[in-house]
């Protein structure tokens, strides 16, 4: 089958063509994506009414180049899916309505994906991953630890209570002056600065749960930062490096935590799954691969372009859904929170093609 996938959470305007086969296996056919970083960096984050914005001027041109590249027609498509939340609902809203129209008019099922889904059905994509794994999402919205157990069957072994390890970032790039996203700037600087220099502290190493903090790490960041102020380029790096390999510290300690919980329950993870732009940091890339050799496991990492929002997750989890008849009527309803382990499987959404579209 082949789905068309819709992505506008955020600051990613995305469109993608996804073909799932018969044995599960995936095939992207296209995946565009158009970021608005450079209209968001003046602010340091992003605006939702300008990204609500710039989703509406962008969309159809997005979903044009993703069926050309593809070198298919609507008509081709099997099936529409659309984000429908977690995310600013002005952007979640775009996609969406995008979507059921495509749908209406050429009488397609709609699938709406929850994006924690689609982030966490990648690595089936990619890696062909069966099912149960453990899922690492780690991004500028979101910090979870899930059981990942089969389609619409998630379990959250942990969250963060506050800030989420990318939030985290970019909080600390804005504080030391570095631009935006702040993922990127924080590690390039910690590359050249001195990891002990500042006694940074570990937020709830040693619990026996698997959630996270991190919101009085980013405050003793800033109380370091204001009592050397004003700052040298060093002390940026320092600081950098000391944030760093706090953070380093808190992953493993937290998803250890995690793993010990998804054992203890469901027996060995199939792998160990990274997902969220985070992932793609080299020190927190380089101890899940530890981790995940600790529980005789892989570590799964998609590439970057994978990791962070797009087109062709959401289009594949529609593809996973669809293969098993799982479809929504026009009335789904947009949502800015949409926890992941609310989804159901099947209970209350099992519909067919015809009573949904005739």
């Amino acid at each position: 089958m082949i789905v068309l996938g819709i992505e506008t959470t955020c600051d990613e305007t995305a469109a993608a063509v996804v073909e799932r086969f018969e044995d599960g296996r995936g095939k992207i056919l296209s995946n565009i994506i158009l970021s608005q970083v450079s209209e968001h960096a003046a602010f340091g984050g992003v605006v939702p009414e300008i990204a609500a914005r710039a989703h509406v001027e962008a969309l159809d041109a997005i979903i044009k180049r993703a069926m050309a590249e593809a070198g298919r027609s609507i008509d081709d498509l099997d099936g529409i899916a659309a984000a429908a939340g977690p995310g600013l609902i002005g952007g979640v809203i775009v996609g969406l309505t995008t979507a059921k129209a495509i749908a209406m008019v050429k009488h397609k099922p709609l699938i709406a994906i929850n994006h924690l889904e689609a982030h966490a059905l990648t690595a089936r994509l990619t890696d062909a991953t069966p099912f149960p794994y453990c899922l690492f999402l780690a991004s500028g919205g979101h910090t979870q630890v899930v059981a990942v157990l089969g389609i619409g069957n998630y379990i959250r072994l942990g969250t963060t209570m506050d800030d989420a390890i990318g939030e985290a970032f970019d909080k600390t790039a804005k504080l030391l002056g570095l631009g935006y996203p702040g993922g990127p700037h924080v590690e390039k600087e910690a590359a050249r600065g001195n990891a002990t220099r500042f006694a940074l502290p570990r937020p709830m190493q040693g619990r026996k749960d698997a959630d996270f903090s991190l919101s009085g790490l980013k405050t003793a960041l800033r109380l370091e930062a204001e009592k050397i102020a004003p700052l040298s380029d060093q002390d940026v790096a320092d600081l950098c490096a000391s944030f760093q390999q706090a953070v380093v510290d808190v992953v493993l300690d937290r998803l250890r935590a995690g793993l010990r919980m998804f054992r203890a329950r469901y027996g060995a993870p199939s792998a160990l799954v990274a997902a969220g732009g985070v992932a793609a940091n080299q020190a927190i890339r380089k101890v899940l691969h530890r981790l995940a050799f600790e529980v005789g496991s892989v570590l799964v990492a998609p590439p970057l372009e994978l990791c962070t929002d797009n087109g062709a997750m959401i289009a594949w989890a529609g593809a996973e859904r669809l293969a098993l008849g799982l479809v929504d009527t026009l009335e789904v309803a947009p949502r800015a929170r949409w926890p992941l382990d609310e989804i159901a499987a099947a209970k209350g959404r099992l519909m067919t093609k015809t009573s949904a579209y005739k």
